[in-house]
């Protein structure tokens, strides 16, 4: 097995298209949950310059201008109008709407019984990752790639001239499958107006003054003088967003979870309502191994988890720790059955999930994907809390 290796990965700000398209689909199930806790709604987005595709089928008492909330997500994002002007662009739709056949339900009224017929309505194995690289018990490239994506989010207004449309890569150097030393940081900075393009010189002093230093301020691991920094190393990216590529829902899920350092399903996690297992057991599977993680029964840990139609759980449920375990694999697996329930309607009911929204004002699912579904978040995200590492360590 190899121990000694460089690690990459990747972050996108919001701008992004394919980032854009997440946005856009997760405000549209706000938009439902805001007015209807109970609506089942999936919802789709592409886009191209001034073009904008929305898919979305659902069943819901409420009513949405799924439209409008586009164009007023794309508008908050920041683009000039002549790159993508969100008022005017043409918007294709295919909405399709469902009976509804859900009844107001209390998940935390419900029994265990009642909680069996609740089954899921998709097939897929997900799977939830948590290793002890950072406080957050993330990967660290990830948890560095998206903390430079943020930080190029919140300077927007200091550097004008940056676009909401940039790209972030971070390399870290393992030693005996411990992060040592960055290894290179890669930034792919859009211009806003190529007549304000800024010299090279004065973008690469105004990056690493501006993003990289706070970013690494109190870092445990500091870029040396060995470490590779490039911005923008085929010259000014002066025509970003939109006017340059496409987008689409579901094409980050790399970023979305750990930047390749562990498995992913492969499915789109925005864009889907609590009642998505291919969403929100991904949710459930990083709780978990999170929590094993946090009671030291292991320095890392992964967990499978497989669903079929028709059944309220999982039909099969997998955890390796890849030898760091402190207990047998099967040892672990065993306190984890024990103590945590993966059927879809104990999933909805100890997250809340139809609750959210109402909860962040409106606003939650929208937020996620600016800056990952895991890790550090300024949301009280509820798979991110260690609350069973205790009952796991006895």
């Amino acid at each position: 097995m190899i121990t000694d290796f460089v690690f990459n990965s990747q972050s996108v700000t919001s701008g992004h298209p394919d980032r854009m398209c997440d946005i856009v689909s997760d405000a549209i199930i706000d938009a439902f949950l805001r007015q209807d806790k109970n609506s089942r709604i999936t919802a789709e987005c592409a886009l191209s310059r001034n073009i904008l595709f929305l898919a979305a089928r659902y069943a819901s008492d409420a009513v949405v201008d799924i439209p409008e909330t586009a164009r007023k997500v794309i508008a908050e994002i920041g683009y000039r109008p002549e790159d993508f002007d969100a008022a005017e662009c043409t918007v294709v739709t295919s909405l399709i709407e469902q009976q509804k056949t859900v009844r107001e339900t209390d998940f935390h009224a419900l029994d265990s019984a009642e909680i069996d017929r609740i089954t899921v309505s998709h097939q897929c194995s997900v799977f939830g990752f948590a290793c002890n690289h950072t406080a957050d018990l993330m990967p660290l490239p990830i948890t560095l790639a998206n903390a430079l994506a943020r930080q190029l989010q919140r300077v927007w207004d200091t550097l004008d001239y940056i676009s909401p449309d940039c790209t972030t890569q971070v390399g870290v150097e393992f030693i005996d499958g411990r992060p040592q030393r960055i290894h290179g940081l890669t930034l792919i900075v859009g211009c806003d107006d190529p007549k304000q393009t800024p010299t090279p010189a004065r973008m690469a002093d105004d990056i690493r003054h501006h993003v990289i230093a706070p970013v690494f301020e109190n870092a445990s691991l500091q870029p040396d003088r060995l470490t590779r920094i490039v911005i923008n190393p085929n010259g000014p990216f002066v025509r970003s967003g939109p006017t340059a590529h496409s987008g689409m829902t579901g094409r980050k899920t790399d970023s979305d979870t750990y930047g390749s350092f562990a498995r992913h399903s492969g499915s789109a996690l925005s864009g889907k309502s609590p009642s998505r297992i291919d969403r929100i057991g991904v949710y459930a599977a990083r709780h978990a191994a999170k929590n094993i993680v946090a009671a030291g029964l292991a320095e890392q840990c992964e967990v499978q988890l497989s669903y079929s139609i028709g059944h309220a759980g999982p039909v099969s449920v997998l955890l390796n720790t890849n030898g760091t375990g402190k207990l047998d694999d099967h040892a672990i697996r065993q306190r984890l059955l024990r103590h945590f329930d993966f059927r879809l309607g104990a999933i909805v009911r100890d997250f809340d999930l139809r609750q959210l929204p109402a909860r962040h004002k409106g606003v939650f699912y929208q937020r996620l994907p600016a800056i990952g579904h895991f890790g550090e978040h300024d949301l009280a995200l509820p798979w991110e809390k260690t609350d069973k590492a205790a009952l796991l360590a006895d």
